[in-house]
């Protein structure tokens, strides 16, 4: 995700567009809902949240996507989803980063996908 406020925040997409979770036919559902998790699992490997929210929405955007969410202690609203942090809501939609910075969150999550599906 080029937001990057709290950092590590993932999109998983579908291949597919499709608007609903429901209307991927049965095993390109659960592979989906597998690579999905195994991408959460990396995530949370790589930058060690106290907390990993997995949102499916798609009110505004009606391809299939989960938004994958550390949440760190020094978060402003541990108990609230995003959406309610303004903090975020008046954030630019792509977060002021350094190149160096962001090649290595690129290169903490792919070190970690590459571990979790090692695993499997």
């Amino acid at each position: 995700m080029r937001q990057q406020l709290y950092r590590g925040y993932t999109i998983f997409l579908a291949k597919r567009c499709v608007p609903e979770l429901h209307e991927l036919p049965a095993p390109e559902r659960s592979l989906f809902l597998d690579e999905m998790a195994t991408v959460g699992e990396a995530v949370h490997r790589a930058f060690t949240p106290r907390k990993l929210n997995y949102e499916l929405l798609g009110n505004g955007v009606p391809h299939l996507h989960w938004h994958l969410v550390p949440r760190y202690a020094d978060d402003p609203k541990p108990q609230w989803p995003i959406w309610s942090n303004p903090a975020f809501l008046d954030a630019p939609p792509v977060t002021p980063i350094d190149a160096a910075a962001l090649a290595d969150l690129r290169t903490r999550a792919r070190a970690a996908l590459t571990a979790v599906r090692s695993r499997r």
